[in-house]
């Protein structure tokens, strides 16, 4: 019985190595999504981008500011002379934190009593913020500490927090909508992929050859159901998220629809193309895996990008669900307008277009 086991086992290993496509999906997806992982998936935050509004000249502030800038957490973009310049830098995600010390600071220390530190992070990755406020606190308390050692005082700072957009930084806030993203590009790439395939494996494929319809109508009439199956499927996904979960929906509807047309045409080109280049849906199927697991990894759903190495942050350029990412959780947490997304609609439309090519002239080889 041994060797009977032994021999199948050998014949498998024979059957799956003389296979040049068993050979590439056993050995290059595990190394990518090594790298992808190793590279992507990292919680620590360095070089955070901040902005300092300091209404103390005195020395006990210069010395708080001094300790923030100074580490390797945090990197000062911007110095604000007022209030009003808050609102426009973190709406625009050019700072995470605004660090804003009273007029009053080095005068309630030198008093004994606390002085007030209000930080302002921007609470749309609720995971984000809640790692940079263990940062934040650890600096104020060593300032604290130090401050009372020195002076013999009975205070040092009191950290005043408040979270824009989430304000009680629930994770669920920034899960759910990044969850939508995430189970329509599954939803939609899997079906895209397998129709081809399906084709070939169950032996109609050949049969499209002698019908009247031309390629880009079989192209079409394969890219039409992933359409609206994605539309349904995103549409009952909101529901759930706004109506069970209780996820503010602060935006336009329609901003969100426009982004997720684009979105889909962006990802069912990936799914035709897929489903061009295999023979049998168990192809189709770990061709979508592929191409699945290092678009989440690369989209910010986790982990933001600006932590990932610059030569991979240049490579989400090309993922789709990175801008559909910013559109969903911009409509859902912030309330975008449609003009400020725009900037994430025409990347998308660019990608679509270039799937979409490729994808027809692969099914056109294909055919002919």
């Amino acid at each position: 019985m041994v060797k009977r086991i032994y021999a199948l086992m050998i014949k498998e290993f024979l059957a799956l190595m003389k296979d040049k496509r068993s050979r590439i999906v056993v050995i290059i997806p595990p190394l990518v999504q090594l790298l992808v992982f190793g590279y992507a998936a990292t919680f620590d935050l360095n070089h955070i981008p901040i902005a300092v509004y300091n209404e103390d000249a005195g020395p006990a502030a210069r010395d708080l500011v001094a300790r923030f800038t100074g580490s390797t957490n945090f990197q000062q973009v911007a110095t604000l002379t007022g209030e009003a310049q808050i609102g426009p830098l973190v709406d625009s995600r050019r700072v995470l934190m605004v660090l804003h010390i009273g007029p009053q600071f080095s005068r309630e220390l030198s008093a004994g009593r606390a002085g007030p530190v209000q930080v302002i992070v921007d609470g749309r990755n609720s995971n984000t913020a809640a790692i940079l406020l263990g940062y934040v606190s650890t600096i104020a308390a060593d300032y604290s500490a130090d401050w009372i050692r020195r002076s013999g005082g009975a205070a040092g700072a009191r950290l005043e927090v408040r979270a824009w957009f989430n304000p009680n930084l629930e994770s669920r806030w920034f899960l759910v909508p990044g969850i939508v993203g995430l189970l329509t590009l599954l939803v939609t790439t899997l079906v895209t992929s397998l129709s081809v395939a399906r084709e070939r494996e169950q032996g109609t494929f050949d049969q499209l050859l002698v019908t009247p319809l031309r390629p880009v109508e079989i192209l079409l009439g394969k890219a039409l159901p992933g359409f609206i199956i994605g539309f349904v499927e995103m549409t009952a996904i909101v529901l759930i998220a706004t109506l069970w979960f209780h996820v503010p929906l602060r935006g336009e509807v329609a901003t969100l629809y426009v982004g997720l047309f684009f979105f889909l045409f962006s990802s069912i080109g990936v799914g035709l193309m897929v489903s061009s280049l295999a023979v049998t849906q168990q192809q189709g199927l770990l061709g979508a895996f592929l191409f699945l697991v290092p678009s989440v990894m690369l989209s910010g759903f986790a982990t933001p990008i600006a932590n990932m190495p610059f030569w991979m942050q240049r490579l989400t350029l090309v993922n789709p669900m990175r801008y559909f990412l910013v559109i969903i959780r911009g409509v859902f947490l912030q309330g975008t307008p449609f003009h400020l997304l725009v900037g994430q609609f025409w990347p998308m439309a660019v990608i679509g277009l270039v799937n979409l090519t490729v994808a027809g002239f692969l099914f056109r080889r294909r055919l002919y």
